[in-house]
């Protein structure tokens, strides 16, 4: 059963300045080539360089028949009736308990593929965007949760935020909660309480981090 918000807007307005995590990138050839050769998963997504919230992104949930997945695409972000601003992002370190998100971390985990996330540094009077992504260029492959808009027959991802690592820390106070490859079938198929550890994981690797224009 899928956990519905009747009502909810996902709308882009209100969204504030210093949202963290909140631009991502998707190389269509890359994820989508990994992801059939790992994974066996169908996959088709669009490119998109500059990915922002309230756009569509390409997620991988649990599939109808035991032990499969699915693409299923969501817009990013959701706007509950209490809320003035688009949510995009929950930590890990409270998903489990904050009433907006417990149900959808039980219940309805995705991963979103992707190829790198952005995050601005102030620098002087401006503001420098960095660009994140693995050094050997495969796919990352970020925890998110999901939504069934009910009156909008949509779905609607949230992703999942952790402190970040010795590398990352220098440019921002969060990072996209980044899954293993080896943990992508446990996030997916696990029980709740199974997957805990790794709301808690760190990727060991380190980043190529490159200034963007």
């Amino acid at each position: 059963m899928h956990m519905q918000i009747s009502g909810i807007k996902t709308l882009a307005k209100g969204i504030g300045k210093e949202v963290m995590c909140g631009r991502f990138a998707v190389n269509k050839k890359q994820v989508e080539t990994w992801l059939i050769s790992n994974l066996q998963a169908e996959f088709h997504c669009q490119q998109n360089l500059d990915l922002c919230p309230s756009q569509t992104v390409s997620t991988i949930i649990k599939g109808e028949e035991q032990n499969s997945y699915r693409q299923q695409d969501s817009l990013w972000g959701i706007k509950p009736a209490w809320a003035n601003k688009l949510i995009i992002n929950a930590q890990a370190e409270t998903v489990r308990e904050k009433g907006t998100f417990k149900q959808a971390f039980a219940k309805q985990r995705c991963i979103i593929p992707c190829s790198s996330w952005f995050e601005w540094q102030q620098q002087d009077d401006n503001k420098q965007k960095f660009q994140f992504s693995a050094i050997d260029d495969r796919p990352l492959f970020m925890a998110g949760i999901y939504y069934l808009a009910k009156q909008q027959n949509q779905s609607l991802v949230v992703t999942l935020t952790t402190t970040p690592t010795a590398q990352c820390e220098a440019y921002h106070r969060r990072m996209p909660l980044l899954l293993q490859e080896n943990n992508i079938e446990h996030w997916l198929l696990g029980g709740a309480e199974q997957v805990v550890p790794l709301l808690d994981s760190r990727m060991a690797d380190e980043f190529k981090i490159v200034a963007n224009e």
